[in-house]
């Protein structure tokens, strides 16, 4: 399983809606097993510069080359890069279940 989590921040706050609305149609695309844009919360005492995350679970890197290869998310990078400050993003590989906890 491949966990893909990108990390956004705005250039301008009253845009949050907009890059929100924007990364929405991801949630769409059924080449994830579990896709999610959801805004921070903001809880964490040393630091909360990002704002919007997309968390995605897939099956394997075809899978997410597939969400990739799908027009909304072209659409999406056209309508939320002018709009963003920070973008980070991390591929890591997991287990179902997270296999491994103490």
């Amino acid at each position: 399983m491949i966990r893909h989590i990108v990390f956004f921040s705005a250039k301008d706050p009253a845009d949050l809606e907009r890059i929100e609305v924007g990364l929405k149609p991801l949630e769409q695309i059924p080449a994830a097993a579990l896709l999610e844009v959801r805004r921070n919360l903001a809880r964490d005492q040393l630091g909360n510069e990002i704002q919007i995350v997309v968390y995605g679970e897939f099956a394997d890197q075809a899978a997410l080359d597939a969400y990739k290869a799908d027009p909304r998310y072209a659409e999406a990078i056209r309508v939320v890069r002018p709009l963003r400050e920070l973008r980070f993003a991390a591929d890591i590989e997991s287990t179902p279940g997270g296999a491994g906890r103490a």
